[in-house]
């Protein structure tokens, strides 16, 4: 009974030390994206990186959603006889959800992981102790840059997504279950509003800057060598995607909750 509660003691301490270091990670990493001096090149760098970089894996996954999406609708609506509704479900769930959700969760694999591993290969490689030493900031110039630019280049890529994933289930209705042309796209904009599309790059710039902040701060606080920043990768990946999951939710209940 004793180790049982020594137990679930060291566990909750822990949460507490983890959330506690988080919560001052975040503050300090927002108090340097905001404050000059800025670093213009850095920001380049890393919005190529992030943005132009993440297009085809974006553009695949909205092109085959969108695809899948139209199929199932269609399926499903045949039942009642409600057919028509399919281009509208297309576009409201790709902008309302599945863009956002999806990019962000391929970003969270691609840019999260990187930079994790990046980060943590610099701090146990006393990189960032070397920065500190040279009086460079390493929040300033490691992870503000990558916070500003996630955050600013997600809303892209999820509009991207919406649209390659809506020309997906066009594809589909057009070619594959005879839609008319004129008809498909007059059902695709009967029923989208601004709301929706706001709601969605509203998401992109949480998520952008959930995978960033995440991606830093288990690099910076990586430990252990190789090892240690292979398990900072992993964390990096697994937390960026549960956090997109929970502030998924979040967001759509504040845009569109009774």
């Amino acid at each position: 009974m004793t180790d049982l509660l020594a137990a679930i003691g060291r566990i909750f301490l822990g949460f507490l030390t983890h959330t506690g270091r988080l919560s001052a990670f975040t503050a300090t990493a927002v108090s340097h994206v905001v404050r000059p001096p800025f670093y213009p090149r850095l920001i380049l760098r890393q919005m190529i990186e992030i943005g132009y970089f993440s297009l085809p894996v974006v553009g695949l996954t909205a092109i085959f959603s969108g695809m899948v999406l139209a199929l199932q609708s269609y399926t499903g609506f045949a039942r009642f006889s409600a057919e028509g509704a399919v281009a509208t479900v297309v576009v409201l769930s790709m902008t309302r959800e599945l863009g956002p959700v999806l990019a962000g969760l391929m970003v969270a694999g691609r840019i999260g992981a990187s930079m994790a591993a990046e980060i943590g290969t610099m701090r146990v490689t006393e990189q960032i102790d070397a920065l500190t030493t040279l009086s460079t900031n390493p929040f300033k110039y490691l992870v503000a840059p990558r916070i500003l630019a996630g955050t600013l280049m997600l809303p892209f890529l999820v509009l991207i997504a919406d649209i390659i994933g809506v020309f997906g289930g066009y594809i589909v209705g057009v070619y594959k279950l005879d839609f008319n042309s004129a008809t498909y796209i007059s059902r695709t904009w009967e029923f989208l509003e601004p709301l929706d599309v706001i709601s969605g790059l509203t998401k992109a710039a949480v998520f952008g800057f959930l995978i960033t902040l995440m991606g830093c701060y288990n690099g910076y606080y990586s430990r252990g060598g190789a090892q240690g920043v292979g398990a900072a990768t992993t964390n990096a990946v697994v937390s960026a995607a549960i956090m997109i999951l929970v502030f998924n939710y979040i967001i759509t209940a504040m845009f569109f909750g009774k």
